[in-house]
């Protein structure tokens, strides 16, 4: 088979890594960073189930860089899009679940993002789909192109489809759009880098899909028909956890629901491929890093449970629900072919981002995470294997092979033998056997979170000002509105 010019890049040992964004160099990085929603990384292709569609994502994966153990800090939306921008955990950017109509239209952005840093630096930022961090109807954060969903306004949700004939704010005017929510945000993206083509100044295209998320109200034919089968791997018909959310159990006994679900991720990828296509047809592609990845992962069936973090009382930290996909993409910068198995959080996004641009960020001791650009650049890097979760009264720590969960008083906590028992099936919390390992790990995690700054966990209200849902009290029947 006859490679062609960029293939030979990807594809050899030697190609030269440069510090694109540092002193002297000739020329800086774009960024595409797409931004899925309620997206398992159990729900693609190559590297997931492979019962879902995915085939440009799968190449992406295929001629770049696919970690194989990258993780949410916080399984559900609002607080999991603040981790990922900032760097930090819930209890210090504010944001302990997701964000409703009760919390007002005000910016809950109160600490630096790593997009503001690089427009600082002269980046040209650009948002298009979902943004959920407060104000959504407001540039921030260094973004100029400025296209979001419309979630809620006026104080309350939007009526008619989420995914047929969609609303946006799109820079300063609220607009509707005919047609399908993921092609609208794809045609913003395209839009955006359109208008860069010929221009010197590198830019940060934040490309955030609302979907897999629900309602499912509306798929394109085309992203449904691979569907009329489903494949059991990936939605697992698995009785129903006792402890799933009232709101979601019509969803959980739903064949509908996973056709819809599988067709919104084959609907993401469609339009992957066509900001891709559109990034090399406008010249741009070599100079442009991808990134790919979701704000939390999802269960449909896993666990006998539909939802994620917040789809059962009290709230879970499975695998599935945290674990999301990660793809980085560059030509000729990253070797293709890679796969990573690194344990990666979204709070090291920022340092690493930042690190692969060639910049650095003022020092703050409330950031968590760690660069991992060293690995996407071939090297060896020290690493310990070793992630921290937050979301509510909800706190773990997740090692190579075990997974301890606590929660407040309230609610019992929990710990997984995980080479054991992948399924997550049995807690060994009060096995004897472990008490020393159990001991070990809330050791951990208490320091951890105390050298972060952040109060004991029975003091985790003190880390927000929202206005919080009581999910022991969600009535059966309830409507689940999209968030």
């Amino acid at each position: 088979m006859k490679l062609n010019r960029r293939q030979l890049l990807a594809g050899s040992t030697a190609a030269p890594f440069l510090n694109l964004g540092g002193k002297g160099a000739t020329r800086r990085t774009n960024v595409v960073m797409f931004m899925t929603d309620d997206h398992g990384a159990w729900a693609m292709g190559a590297g997931g189930c492979g019962g879902v569609h995915t085939p440009n994502l799968d190449r992406l994966g295929e001629e770049g860089a696919r970690f194989t153990r990258a993780y949410a800090c916080t399984p559900v939306c609002s607080p999991s899009r603040m981790t990922f921008l900032t760097g930090m955990l819930p209890s210090h950017h504010g944001v302990q679940d997701y964000l409703r109509p009760e919390d007002g239209l005000e910016r809950w952005l109160h600490a630096p993002a790593y997009s503001q840093i690089l427009a600082d630096g002269g980046y040209a930022a650009g948002v298009a789909g979902k943004w959920h961090m407060g104000a959504d109807d407001t540039p921030q954060a260094g973004f100029r192109y400025w296209v979001t969903t419309v979630l809620f306004a006026d104080g309350k949700y939007p009526k008619g489809s989420f995914y047929k004939d969609p609303e946006f704010f799109r820079n300063g005017k609220r607009t509707r759009v005919p047609g399908f929510r993921t092609d609208a945000e794809a045609d913003f993206a395209i839009e955006f880098l359109e208008g860069r083509k010929g221009k010197s100044e590198p830019f940060y295209l934040l490309v955030t899909f609302d979907a897999p998320h629900m309602p499912y109200d509306y798929q394109p034919g085309q992203d449904r028909a691979p569907y009329a089968e489903l494949d059991p791997a990936c939605f697992p018909n698995t009785p129903m956890n006792f402890r799933q959310m009232a709101a979601l159990k019509k969803d959980f006994k739903s064949a509908d629901s996973r056709r819809s679900y599988a067709a919104l991720v084959t609907g993401v990828d469609r339009n992957v491929g066509r900001i891709v296509k559109r990034l090399e047809e406008l010249g741009l592609r070599d100079d442009t890093l991808i990134v790919f990845t979701a704000d939390q992962g999802h269960c449909c069936g896993h666990h006998g449970v539909w939802g994620k973090g917040n789809g059962t009382v009290p709230f879970n930290m499975y695998e599935e629900s945290i674990r999301v996909p990660l793809i980085w993409n560059h030509p000729g910068r990253i070797q293709a072919g890679q796969t990573l198995s690194p344990m990666v959080s979204s709070y090291d996004y920022f340092p690493t981002i930042l690190d692969y641009l060639g910049t650095k960020a003022p020092p703050d001791a409330r950031r968590a995470g760690r660069s991992y650009a060293g690995f996407l650049h071939g090297q060896k890097q020290k690493w310990r294997n070793r992630l921290y979760f937050e979301y509510e009264y909800t706190r773990a720590l997740r090692t190579e092979n075990l997974k301890y969960i606590e929660r407040t008083s309230e609610w019992p906590s929990e710990m997984f033998d995980l080479e054991a028992d992948p399924g997550e099936t049995r807690s060994v919390l009060d096995d004897a056997h472990y008490r020393g390992q159990r001991q070990a790990l809330r050791a951990d995690l208490d320091r951890f979170f105390a050298k972060a700054g952040a109060p004991a966990l029975d003091q985790w209200r003190s880390t927000t000002k929202q206005v919080l849902r009581e999910y022991s009290r969600v009535a059966p029947g309830e409507p689940h509105r999209p968030h």
